[in-house]
């Protein structure tokens, strides 16, 4: 079974075909790994916002700081929809440790006040 992909590790966004044991497309070494990976177990850096209490922001901008498995996206996304921040915090803080088992942190990408 033939699968086709676009690498995202750099702007050169090669086309890589996996047909069987045969990669191709790949213009380096890096384009291999994330084939790789994305075929036994996808990840992804997870992004979104949280609620506030604060009326000059609603919502304030999160990220993961490591990317999570793929399949536990949905998961994790329900965790972060249930969270509403109400003190002011720094761009960088931790808001959720450990989200969903996956080793990475949830935190801020702006400051909140």
């Amino acid at each position: 079974m033939k699968k086709e992909f676009i690498c995202i590790v750099c702007p050169r966004g090669c086309h890589i075909s996996v047909d069987g044991d045969n990669i191709s497309g790949n213009q380096c070494k890096r384009g291999l790994e994330y084939v790789k990976n994305e075929l036994t177990s996808p990840t992804r850096v997870l992004t979104s916002t949280v609620k506030t209490t604060f009326d000059n922001l609603k919502r304030a901008s999160v990220k993961t700081d490591r990317p999570i498995p793929k399949d536990l996206i949905f998961e994790a996304m329900r965790v972060i929809n249930e969270i509403e921040i109400n003190r002011p915090m720094n761009l960088g803080e931790i808001i959720i440790k450990n989200i969903c088992d996956t080793e990475a942190n949830l935190v801020l990408t702006r400051e909140v006040n």
